[in-house]
Parts: C-alpha cells; structure tokens; sequence
C-alpha cells in the first residue's frame, strides 16, 4: 500500500493528472534501467532515479502484473518479461523501409549533390526500392525497380558480406560473376577478399564495376534483431566523385546507415 508521501508524490490539484503521467515516465525510466543493466533490485533502481522504494515496488508491480518485467525468484532481481517481447514483435511488419528511409536519403542527396539510392537483396539481386536526386545531380536514370548485380554493385556487396558463408556461395553460384565493364571482378577469391574488406570497414565501393564511369559507395542498414535489410548508397560520375576522397562523405553515409536502422528498430547491439 503506498503511503501518504508516495500519494502526494503522484497527484497534484488538477486531480491526479500530473501523477498519472509522472507514473507512466517512470515506469518508462525503470523499463529502460532493466533494458541497460539486465537486471536491478529494487534498492538499485530506487538509488538510480531518485525515488522512494516503495514507489519502485509499486511501478514493479504493475509492470510484473502486464508481464512488462519478470522477477527473477533466486536473487530476487527484476528484469524484463515477455510481455515486452510481444510488444516488440508487433512493430517490424509495420514499418516501413522505405517510408523510414525517405529523409535520410533526401538529406544526403542535398547534402553531397549526388544521387542516393536504397536497395534490398531478392532474388538474388541488389533491388533498388528508392531514390532520391541530389540538386545538382547529372545523371537522370531512374534506379528504383532495377535489378542489378550483387558481385557488381557497391550496395551488393555490402549485401553479399552480410551473408552467411554458405548462403553467399549458394549466390554466386547461382548468378555466376557476369562481367559488366572490363573492371568488373570475375574472381571469387578477389570477391572474396573484397568482401571481407567491406565487412571490416563497413562499407562498400565499386568504382566502374557495373557502368563505365560511375563510382558507388554503400553501407548497410540493420533491422531491430542486428540483420543487414538494405543498403544505401551514393553513386556519383567517376570524373569527379571519389567516395573515400569526399571530406566527410564515409562517415556521414555510415551515421545515415544507422539513423535508418535505428528507425527500423536497431538499437547497436
């Protein structure tokens, strides 16, 4: 039963409304303790936020009794239920990638003037499902619907090294590595250092691979489980564009990854 402090602590004169979303905020912050640390006492959590133990027991147990949080019977610690997990599960199927990415990709198109592309991997293709034209952009093809060549591609690679080794081989063996320009790579052994490259630095870039004089750059976007969904990528005329030479392009790209993945659920773990 909570006391008379706790009760002051939770209402105010518009008749309780302030309490009630104080009461939410901090069921909230006690959520996000147990997402952190993986487990907490009741002492601990109270420490952390300022607040009476009593007011934690309180918040714990109507997030026990929504199955939010789980208490642990053998050390007594609290930690995050099921309930959670049902929440989370309802959330994937109902975003959408390209409607999540659509900023991100118009903020880089005008940023570097370039054209910026989001692609997927289906049928054993990189599918370009977006796109957006920088100001000052020269080139006019329309991308969005195209299927191009994993091997070829920059997003395809970054697509190519996400995959497990087996599934990768099942790729290529499948496609094969059609030359597309006489700098394109046929080799599986180059490929595959390449790819190693690309998951290491985590990006990826072809410089005239599938067209003479186009240069890419892509980087991966995650889905809330840590999975590669997609790729974004600049690609610009290889006369001027120079990914790795663009002050600050690489980085950019990279956080524009992760700004994408983070609306899909990612949380960098």
């Amino acid at each position: 039963m909570a006391s008379n402090n706790d009760r002051e602590t939770d209402l105010d004169a518009d008749g309780g409304q302030h309490g009630g979303v104080q009461s939410v905020d901090r069921a909230l912050a006690v959520l996000e303790i147990l997402a952190r640390d993986g487990h907490a006492g009741v002492s601990d959590i109270a420490d952390e936020m300022g607040i009476h133990k009593s007011t934690v027991s309180r918040l714990l147990g109507s997030l026990v009794s929504r199955e939010m949080v789980h208490q642990n019977s053998e050390r007594g610690k609290y930690q995050l239920g099921f309930g959670i997990l049902r929440l989370a599960s309802s959330i994937p199927g109902r975003l959408s990638l390209v409607r999540e990415a659509r900023p991100v990709l118009e903020s880089l198109a005008e940023e570097f003037k370039e054209t910026v592309n989001l692609a997927v991997m289906r049928s054993n293709f990189a599918v370009n499902v977006d796109q957006a034209m920088g100001p000052s952009t020269l080139a006019t093809y329309d991308w969005v619907g195209s299927l191009t060549p994993l091997h070829a591609t920059s997003s395809g690679k970054v697509l190519l090294a996400a995959l497990p080794a087996d599934e990768r081989k099942r790729v290529l063996r499948e496609t094969g590595l059609p030359s597309r320009t006489p700098r394109t790579v046929t080799s599986m052994k180059e490929l595959e250092t390449q790819l190693i490259g690309v998951a290491r630095d985590g990006y990826g870039v072809v410089r005239e691979e599938l067209e003479i004089g186009l240069t890419a750059v892509a980087v991966p976007v995650y889905n809330h489980v840590g999975a590669v969904i997609g790729a974004v990528s600049i690609s610009g005329p290889a006369f001027r564009f120079d990914p790795e030479q663009v002050p600050g392009l690489l980085e950019t790209l990279k956080q524009a990854g992760l700004q994408i993945s983070a609306r899909m659920g990612y949380t960098g773990r």
